[in-house]
């Protein structure tokens, strides 16, 4: 992997700058989901691994600067190809050791995500692995995973912890995935997600845990600088929305921002969490009229997670038509885990989001770019093609944007820049 100090993107077919022609400030939402910008024919010039001009291929090469420069950059003639932002995966479980097999057998057999949790399975499967593991192993694993997430076109990474639930594997965790993110072209978020579940040993405890969380784990991560965000899994069998905020108030406390996997099993009343003004609410299923009202309000992302709803064999996804109509802000992601979406594909997520979501082609686009960076709080630098952005890039051999979702369970993306590095 190399970085090109100059590079210039040629021939686009389609450029989607994924620009808006409103200028309104905050995420996309609304009609305005459907502004992605395209230029036909389209270039990018970019130095140092930011972009410095964007527009038509033949504008650019009438540059005076470029044409006196030009054997000193190195050209990409995409011949016709889609380019479009590097997709932003804003919700990630990548720091496990091995899938959970026997989950997926048993609710292929009929078992509920409820009755494999309580036989031992789920997410506190997952803890043995992590707990024993080493640091590098884990490495390894999200290293892995990170490469295999920039093949389909994704520069930019949400990354949990969550599989540790002690003080010292999810510190571990972190360590890990900042470790990855070092080796990795890309860019990595990092999130301490312990209160995913109450832990074995804390069953019927779990204030106790709870206030480990606050106590030992928030400040631990803070004071190391090892997580961005505190997130929380608050939903029926995890925590509550009391402890929830008790957790927000926490991270609060110590300059973390904070984000809460919401509604995937059982409605929660969102308003009293919004005071904490959280950067997103994930998975969405299950929401009140009253509450879309109110996101509508916020610029608290909802972001949508269809792969989990597709391995989890479920009749009902995410009502994403509503959302969109009520001007609530929607992101796509793939919470990639492995236990209910093992899926690094973004692709894969909006089409899921296309044909079960019944989201637009274009929503689906700026669902998995520009509003992907506002979930995670670097709209300032990804998400769009823009003079001043990081030079953060997927390229598709497609002829037209729309066959990205249209073709599912193959990757069309051909190449992936990632701050001005080509992808190996």
């Amino acid at each position: 992997m190399r970085k090109e100090s100059l590079l210039f993107l040629a021939n686009a077919g389609q450029l989607l700058t994924l620009q808006s022609s409103s200028g309104k400030p905050g995420p996309r939402r609304g009609a305005d989901l459907r502004e992605i910008g395209i230029i036909q024919d389209g270039a990018v010039l970019c130095l140092g691994g930011k972009i410095v001009s964007v527009g038509t291929t033949k504008d650019a090469l009438r540059d005076p600067w470029l044409k006196k420069n030009r054997r000193k950059v190195t050209e990409i003639d995409c011949a016709g190809k889609v380019v479009l932002p590097g997709f932003v995966d804003s919700h990630t479980h990548p720091v496990f050791v091995s899938p959970r097999l026997v989950d997926f057998e048993k609710r292929i057999e009929g078992a509920s995500y409820q009755e494999i949790a309580s036989a031992g399975g789920g997410i506190r499967s997952s803890l043995e692995g992590v707990r024993r593991a080493g640091k590098g192993e884990l490495a390894a694993k999200v290293l892995s995973a990170l490469h295999d997430m920039a093949a389909h076109g994704t520069t930019t990474v949400e990354a949990k912890s969550g599989y540790g639930l002690t003080l010292e594997s999810e510190l571990k965790s972190l360590e890990a995935i900042r470790e990855a993110g070092c080796r990795w072209p890309g860019t990595v978020i990092s999130t301490l997600l312990g209160a995913h579940v109450v832990p074995k040993e804390f069953q019927g405890r779990s204030q106790k845990y709870v206030e480990s969380v606050c106590r030992e784990m928030i400040p631990a991560a803070a004071r190391r600088r090892l997580a961005q965000f505190v997130d929380v899994f608050c939903d029926r069998g995890a925590f509550t929305a009391a402890e929830t905020e008790q957790i927000f108030a926490a991270a609060t406390q110590y300059g973390l921002s904070v984000r809460a996997h919401m509604g995937q099993l059982s409605e929660t009343a969102l308003a009293p969490l919004l005071g904490f003004n959280p950067a997103s609410f994930d998975h969405m299923d299950h929401v009140s009229e009253d509450d879309v009202r109110v996101l509508a309000k916020h610029d608290t992302m909802a972001t949508l997670v269809p792969g989990a709803n597709y391995f989890l064999g479920l009749n009902d996804y995410p009502p994403a038509r509503k959302f969109i109509d009520a001007g609530v802000p929607v992101a796509l992601a793939t919470d990639y885990n492995p236990g209910t979406s093992p899926t690094l594909s973004m692709p894969m997520a909006m089409s899921l989001a296309c044909t079960q979501m019944k989201m637009l082609p274009a929503e689906a686009v700026a669902a998995a770019t520009i509003n992907g960076a506002w979930a995670l709080r670097v709209a300032d630098r990804k998400g769009s093609i823009e003079p001043g952005k990081d030079a953060d890039f997927g390229i598709f051999d497609v002829g037209d944007f729309r066959e990205i979702p249209y073709w599912f369970g193959v990757n069309r993306c051909r190449l992936t820049v990632l701050g001005g590095v080509f992808a190996q």
